[in-house]
């Protein structure tokens, strides 16, 4: 199987998390492909018309795109373990979903600061990003808890990858605040060994 990988990107990291959880890492050849929405893809063009990262090129099918649909098949392809079956899978994919959530805003912020030249960004863009993110930060405090704390499934791994990112990115806007119990779950969660071994490098 290939990869086409960039370790700055948190669905990437996704994707990594669960081949190190799953042990498939070694099955698994890394293609750097590092690239940004102005970017072309054209290298991807025959894998992934979107021209977007993560997509895993397998031997026997289609090439994989979108973490959540590689995440699950690599999940499935290890013995289903990241993915509950019964009523609990649902609560894990709406998980899953939030957290990918946060990083959709999160990437526009970063976008917006990065990429737009300085006299056409736009503060309040950001700040209503940023809004979403806090507002899905206190729902994981308020509501998930129990199930961050719970056995390891994607919807905790996803939401990990979520929190780095934030802290790679935006750390200076301090998603901790008024998530106390989500902090020091995340303190815990980033000291595993393949939240360690993904980490990206510094910004």
């Amino acid at each position: 199987m290939k990869l086409y990988h960039s370790p700055n990107s948190p669905y990437v990291r996704k994707v990594m998390v669960v081949l190190h959880e799953t042990g498939q890492l070694p099955e698994v050849e890394l293609i750097p492909s590092s690239l940004g929405p102005f970017d072309s893809g054209l290298p991807l063009h025959d894998k992934n018309p979107l021209g977007k990262i993560p997509a895993l090129e397998r031997p026997d099918g289609p090439t994989l795109f979108d973490s959540r649909v590689i995440c699950a098949w690599l999940d499935d392809r290890a013995g289903g373990r990241l993915y509950p079956s019964g009523p609990g899978r649902w609560e894990v994919l709406t998980l899953e979903a939030l957290a990918d959530g946060i990083l959709d805003a999160a990437l526009l912020i970063t976008y917006e600061g990065r990429l737009r030249r300085e006299e056409i960004r736009s503060p309040e863009w950001c700040d209503a990003q940023w809004v979403r993110i806090k507002r899905a930060c206190a729902a994981l405090e308020s509501r998930w808890m129990s199930h961050l704390s719970g056995p390891l499934t994607m919807g905790q791994i996803a939401v990990g990858c979520a929190l780095g990112y934030l802290d790679f990115r935006h750390d200076a806007r301090g998603w901790r605040e008024g998530c106390p119990d989500l902090a020091a779950w995340f303190a815990t969660f980033e000291s595993r060994p393949s939240m360690i071994e993904t980490r990206p490098p510094p910004a």
